[in-house]
């Protein structure tokens, strides 16, 4: 059973990555539950939950993308269908409608492509399909949002009525608008609406000759508003009829509801499939951002990330167009533990929460950004100690706190934890917390754990290069500028620069040498040993990368001259065959026409015949025969190479047509003025002329062989007349 403790979580940052993994979601309630995504409790479960945010990732490049998830909340119906006697209202049987037709095209979209989407398929296989919710739904509402007239008889009857009605309404109104309007009771304006009714604007003093229901006046005084009284009756009746309507409206909503309760535990499900959906979609789109991948999942206690970067580290040096440097750490049986050392702010800790908030990620279902040859493996607890937790609400000071730390790493650490500790020792006495934190340590290896901590104490470098399955590394320094190159190397401890440092912020030297007397002259011996070391390392590495340059930029110099020998070695079969195919081509015209001269002289048709089909015999006997299929062959040869020259000659094309478009868009050059005697061609073309006469905008060209009458329009100059 894992179990991965919330103060991990915490130290790692895991919350900011779940919230940049809720910004991709597209419903509110996938949002929610996105932030509260934690790592899984079997490793079945973390495997399966990988491999649903692959296959979702996989369909961004292919042809088959999965289809829309979004849906509206129905907590509020589902609540609803809960109490009997309730009713749902008509925009939420539009929302029952929607989130049904969501689900069934997705569950049949998977059911379909169920070879690309093997584990999507399995977990939507739990959903039925069925068409019975919207068909009935869509039997009564109309795609506006409204009750169909059909719904029942009575409805439609008394829709009809309602109908007959207003158009009663309409025209008894009318004919007292004109009736009063001629006999002029009625003010300029003649009509207006009060509480959704149509009535007469009378004058004042005529108010008692019009017969009806007084609305109101106008703030003057001066108009009175008054609903005719046959109009009156007619509107009486329609509020009657729309009363029926709304009950009847009311009866099938309920009866429709009463429909729908049976299917709430299938809708229930529905929607929780599809905010899965949503969760799975946002890892996948999250894991695109920072191309991260499913590296191989491993039964061996191993664990190799190759180019891991930080995900938050990552994604921010994105957006600020910054390069992230990545790491590359392994952790197997016999290196098990690795201890990283080094001056301050040369990415110690970065490489500690990267490796940790890696692994929570995973373990959490989401995919890493990692090289595609890395390796994992499950742990069942990740621990970590990580920061300054200094509390003044519980009076705890740094020291206590992490020894509070260290017990429970003691009650929980076996070989199926990986655990990771920052400025491992500190918080109290250097030489007495360095003994105790060499002990923990010391326990934490015979448990066979796997761990990660960073350190400053020379007593713990020196037990990594004791013990077998532990080892030592550093993060690069350059040792010229002293600063950080953020580059991990395992296998060698790293010196703190600690006076290196100091001088180089300005520290006085003679401060410097009266410290360093102070300490014992071994530790001093000791860092700096390791610090000629790392020099030594870190020119070495420069070396290597130069080196790596080099070979490559001769590899792709030997490739290209390979590809130049092929090329010229190509040409000149070609032109061998051509020279050839000339030559003998050459022969047989010298041969025809010695035999023609022959038959010139002696005219014998019999001897030239004979002579001719002696010479095509011989030619015929070089062919060789070829076979149906090596004819099938060859054709299909001639027509690739016809289909690629047709393809080259369609670029031509293209690129002319472009060339021709935009010399339409230039504005035009300025005619020449053409006389007779000046050297002309047509537009696009190339024979030149001189022109002969001109008369009525034509002209007659004289191009030697032959004379033509051209528009002047359609000749360009080359020369004019001298």
């Amino acid at each position: 059973m894992i179990n991965i403790h919330k103060k991990t979580l915490e130290d790692l940052e895991f919350h900011t990555v779940l919230e940049q993994v809720s910004e991709h979601c597209i419903t509110q309630l996938g949002n929610t539950k996105a932030v509260q995504i934690s790592p899984l409790k079997t490793k079945e479960h973390v495997i399966h939950s990988l491999a649903l945010t692959n296959e979702y990732l996989s369909s961004f490049y292919n042809d088959n993308r999965i289809p829309n998830h979004g849906f509206e909340d129905i907590n509020k119906e589902l609540n609803l269908l809960n109490i009997e006697n309730t009713y749902l209202d008509v925009y939420s049987f539009k929302k029952i409608t929607s989130i049904s037709s969501t689900t069934n095209e997705i569950v049949i979209f998977l059911e379909k492509f169920k070879e690309y989407y093997e584990q999507l398929h399995i977990f939507a296989s739990h959903i039925e399909v069925t068409k019975v919710i919207i068909e009935k739904i869509d039997s009564v509402v109309d795609r506006f949002g409204e009750i169909k007239n059909n719904a029942s008889e009575l409805l439609y009857t008394l829709r009809q009525s309602i109908s007959i009605v207003k158009g009663k309404i309409n025209q008894s109104f009318t004919s007292a608008l004109n009736q009063y309007s001629s006999q002029d009771y009625l003010d300029d304006i003649r009509e207006t609406v009060i509480e959704n009714r149509r009535v007469l604007a009378v004058k004042a003093m005529y108010r008692r000759k019009v017969r009806g229901s007084i609305m109101g006046s106008s703030k003057t005084g001066s108009i009175v508003y008054i609903e005719p009284e046959t109009t009156l009756q007619h509107t009486r009746e329609l509020n009657n009829l729309e009363y029926e309507e709304k009950e009847e409206i009311t009866r099938i909503l309920k009866e429709l509801t009463n429909f729908i309760r049976p299917f709430k535990t299938l809708l229930k499900d529905s929607q929780v499939f599809l905010i899965e959906m949503d969760v799975i979609a946002a890892k996948a789109k999250y894991a695109r951002s920072m191309e991260a991948i499913l590296p191989e999942i491993t039964e061996e206690r191993n664990l190799f990330l190759r180019d891991a970067y930080h995900p938050l580290l990552y994604l921010t040096n994105l957006a600020e167009k910054k390069q992230t440097l990545p790491q590359t750490i392994e952790l197997k049986q016999d290196s098990r533990i690795i201890v990283i050392s080094g001056p301050n702010a040369g990415g110690k800790s970065i490489t500690l929460k990267t490796i940790g908030l890696l692994q929570v990620m995973l373990q959490s279902g989401i995919l890493i950004p990692v090289h595609e040859r890395s390796k994992v493996c499950i742990f069942d607890r990740v621990l970590s100690d990580i920061g300054d937790n200094q509390s003044i609400e519980n009076h705890l000071s740094t020291y206590s706190y992490r020894l509070k730390q260290m017990n429970y790493f003691l009650r929980k650490c076996n070989k199926n934890t990986l655990f990771l500790i920052d400025e491992f020792g500190t918080g109290s006495d250097p030489e007495l917390g360095g003994a105790l934190a060499e002990t923990f340590l010391e326990e934490f290896y015979h448990r066979e754990a796997f761990g990660i901590i960073t350190t400053h104490y020379s007593n713990l470098k020196i037990l990594a290069t004791e013990l077998p399955h532990m080892v030592n590394a550093n993060m690069l320094f350059n040792e010229r500028t002293l600063e950080p190159m953020f580059k991990l190397v395992v296998g060698q401890a790293g010196s703190s620069f600690t006076f290196e440092v100091a001088q180089k912020n300005g520290i006085p030297y003679s401060l410097i040498n009266r410290a360093k007397k102070k300490i014992e002259r071994s530790k001093v011996r000791f860092d700096a040993t390791i610090a000629k070391l790392q020099k030594e390392r870190s020119k070495l590495e420069k070396t290597g990368q130069s080196l790596k340059l080099n070979e490559k930029k001769k590899g792709e110099e030997a490739d290209k001259l390979e590809e130049i020998n092929a090329k010229v070695q190509k040409k000149l079969e070609s032109y061998q065959e051509l020279y050839d195919s000339n030559q003998r081509l050459i022969y047989l015209g010298q041969k025809l026409n010695d035999l023609a001269e022959k038959y010139f002289n002696n005219k014998q048709k019999r001897e030239l015949m004979s002579e001719l089909f002696k010479l095509v015999q011989i030619e015929n006997s070089k062919r060789k025969r070829v076979s149906a299929k090596q004819k099938k062959v060859e054709k299909a040869k001639e027509k690739q190479v016809k289909k690629e020259v047709e393809k080259k000659v369609e670029v031509i094309r293209k690129k002319k047509k472009v060339e021709k478009e935009l010399k339409a868009k230039q504005p035009p050059k300025p005619k020449a003025i053409l006389k007779i005697g000046d050297r002309v061609r047509m537009e696009d073309g190339r024979a030149i002329g001189t022109i002969d006469k001109i008369e009525k905008n034509k002209a007659v060209v004289n191009y030697g062989i032959f004379t033509t009458n051209v528009s002047l329009e359609q000749l360009e100059l080359v020369e004019a007349k001298k």
